[in-house]
């Protein structure tokens, strides 16, 4: 049994200058809630190498128990500098995948032809996919065997338009994951700003914004029927 995190390989918000990557919430409560249940985890990134962490992540939670023990993880922080290229990962070496949010990956996971492949694959073969955040955007470009949008009909949830707009970033990003799931055919839903939201439609489990990182861990070990 293995999950693959699959995090950004991208780390500049726009023409801000100002630095982006992954947010560190939501990876590292769902890897330290999948290594404390014994499951092997897997990181791969679209570059391979460093998986560039957004500074404002680091801030928000470094004062916590979680930001802590990964602080003094040395393990952890050299896997998050050596990660796998996403290219050569193959489907069937894993069990489930879960996509971490932050801004980064609005700019590459979303478009990376490897990352849709192995969202596509994992589909037919009847394998969870999770997203938190911002990385409901991974969905955008998968198709269904029928050639359908994935997302076309699914129940889910991504970072609100709303929670965008509170964080002032809403004219930044090159697009609103709410706005672009609903074209699509999804049917989003959410709970209100910053307040933890779980949905699952089968296979596919997604959370609105950090807080529902953990929820969203906890989802994905249930759904691949792991005792803890």
């Amino acid at each position: 049994m293995t999950i693959l995190i699959v995090l950004t390989s991208h780390d500049t918000l726009g023409d801000t200058g100002k630095k982006t990557g992954l947010w560190l919430e939501e990876f590292l409560a769902p890897f330290y809630e999948f290594t404390d249940a014994n499951i092997p985890v897997r990181l791969a990134t679209p570059a391979g190498g460093i998986a560039p962490i957004d500074p404002l992540s680091i801030e928000m939670i470094e004062s916590t128990d979680l930001y802590r023990r990964f602080a003094n993880d040395a393990s952890l922080v050299k896997l998050l500098q050596n990660t796998e290229q996403l290219e050569k990962i193959d489907a069937q070496e894993v069990d489930g995948v879960l996509y971490p949010g932050g801004h980064g990956p609005l700019f590459d996971l979303r478009t990376n032809p490897h990352s849709i492949r192995l969202i596509e694959s994992l589909f037919r073969t009847g394998k969870p996919v999770a997203t938190i955040c911002h990385a409901g955007c991974v969905l955008l470009d998968a198709k269904a065997t029928s050639g359908a949008p994935l997302v076309n009909g699914k129940n889910l949830t991504a970072f609100s338009d709303s929670e965008e707009v509170a964080a002032q970033l809403a004219e930044v990003v090159p697009y609103l994951v709410e706005t672009e799931l609903k074209k699509l055919g999804a049917n989003y839903s959410r709970a209100p700003d910053w307040n933890e939201y779980i949905v699952r439609d089968g296979q596919l489990l997604s959370g609105q914004n950090p807080a529902s990182s953990r929820g969203v861990a906890k989802a994905l070990i249930e759904v691949l029927g792991i005792k803890v």
